[in-house]
């Protein structure tokens, strides 16, 4: 049996003060659906009335994104969720996603508005349905569409202090946490707008620069197949085409990146040596879902040699001549010439893909090396800077989740 401290008891929630409650959600709030209106009622002009949807929510505490608006018509005045309300989305993937609004709005029926009884903090009930969003989704059970219905998301247990002064103290104090991480996001945004400015300038052709098409510099091979369901963390190095449309960066580190890396178990001597990724090889994609993702790239850095295999629906570049910097390699694919010509060649419907061959014949405008190498510095020395304010965030959020650990369960106490 657990050891209860002095001063707590156990709930249904965990092990909360002595002094502090637990009740059902639908005891302490109201608890109200939205509906859909007709499509033709959901528009950005000369309407009245916000309308949110799933899509809305999650991008911060506040709704203050959506653009939909409704008409008198298609706006229902019994669904009208007055300021402050908060919204819960309980259907499907996005079941947890939250938000407190901002003015009077409406939502579909995927969403749950709660509007607290004048005891309860709107901000604390927020954060503590963050908080709890783990056990909300248990509700939902195993169904192929999961859903939480009314009455169940009103038997939730909710966990609060005995006053609203120390329920507005935790939420204040997790809100400071929020304007932290809010800054700090655009901060990054900003930097990251000043970046790609910085690289299109930097990567437009200028005066002297040397015009080639890809099929002169590189030499393009296919790769290895194997489904995703065939990796592990045993094996050979195996580069799928998925985690280069997931990556963040433009190159992988396969001595640092080494654990992350999913691995094939294979046979070496079944992978043509061309598939196999050598130091400064960069590996395209022929398969994206839009025409953006047909110029997704990664370029690798490999040179103590590990085995690393080129997956399925990739195609793997390797040099002719040693004219292009490895490092300016990471940004000169992202020029948005370059891009318009991936554009230009990629094929298909639903899938958009693209050739070895057609890939041979996009141009590239080349800079001196000298001058390839100071742009690769510059853009680099941007990345870093942008790198190490992700991890702040990061280190943020980490921050704040235990913070609401510590105040929404009564182990620290504010007043």
């Amino acid at each position: 049996m657990t050891n209860i401290p002095k001063g707590y008891k156990q709930t249904e929630v965990g092990v909360i003060p002595e002094d502090w409650e637990v009740k059902k959600l639908g005891e302490i709030a109201c608890v109200a659906t939205g509906n859909t209106p007709p499509t033709k009622d959901q528009t950005n002009y000369g309407h009245d009335y916000f309308f949110v949807s799933p899509a809305d929510l999650g991008r911060g505490k506040y709704i203050l994104n959506t653009d939909k608006k409704l008409s008198r018509k298609g706006f229902d005045l019994s669904r009208k969720f007055p300021t402050s309300s908060i919204l819960f989305t309980c259907i499907g993937s996005t079941i947890g996603k939250s938000g407190i609004a901002q003015c009077e709005l409406t939502s579909n029926q995927q969403i749950n508005a709660i509007f607290p009884n004048d005891n309860f903090s709107s901000d604390y009930l927020y954060y503590s349905l963050n908080l709890h969003s783990h056990r909300i989704k248990s509700f939902a059970g195993e169904q192929a569409v999961p859903i939480i219905n009314k009455s169940e998301f009103e038997e939730v247990f909710i966990p609060f202090p005995p006053t609203k002064a120390e329920q507005t103290a935790i939420a204040t104090a997790l809100s400071d946490s929020d304007a932290l991480i809010n800054s700090l996001e655009k901060l990054i945004a900003k930097k990251l707008n000043i970046k790609q400015g910085a690289m299109q300038e930097l990567l437009k052709p200028k005066e002297g620069w040397v015009i080639k098409k890809l099929g002169e510099i590189f030499t393009f091979h296919g790769g290895y197949t194997a489904s995703r369901d065939q990796l592990s963390d045993e094996g050979y190095c195996y580069l799928h085409y998925g985690d280069i449309h997931g990556a963040k960066k433009t190159f992988i580190n396969v001595t640092s990146d080494y654990s992350k890396i999913p691995k094939l178990q294979i046979p070496l001597k079944k992978v043509s040596p061309k598939s196999l990724l050598n130091d400064g090889d960069i590996v395209f994609v022929d398969a994206s879902e839009d025409d953006e993702g047909t110029s997704r790239h990664i370029v690798v850095k490999n040179p103590q040699g590990v085995p690393y295999i080129s997956g399925l629906h990739t195609i793997v570049a390797k040099s002719k001549e040693n004219i292009v910097n490895d490092d300016y390699k990471r940004y000169c694919f992202q020029n948005t010439y370059i891009k318009s010509q991936f554009k230009f060649y990629a094929v298909g419907t639903k899938v958009s893909g693209i050739s070895k061959t057609n890939i041979a014949k996009i141009e590239i405008s080349l800079p001196s090396p000298a001058e390839q190498t100071a742009i690769a510095q510059v853009l680099s020395d941007m990345d870093a800077e942008i790198e190490k304010l992700e991890q702040k965030l990061a280190k943020y959020r980490m921050i704040k989740q235990g913070m609401m650990q510590e105040l929404l369960t009564g182990k620290t106490r504010l007043v």
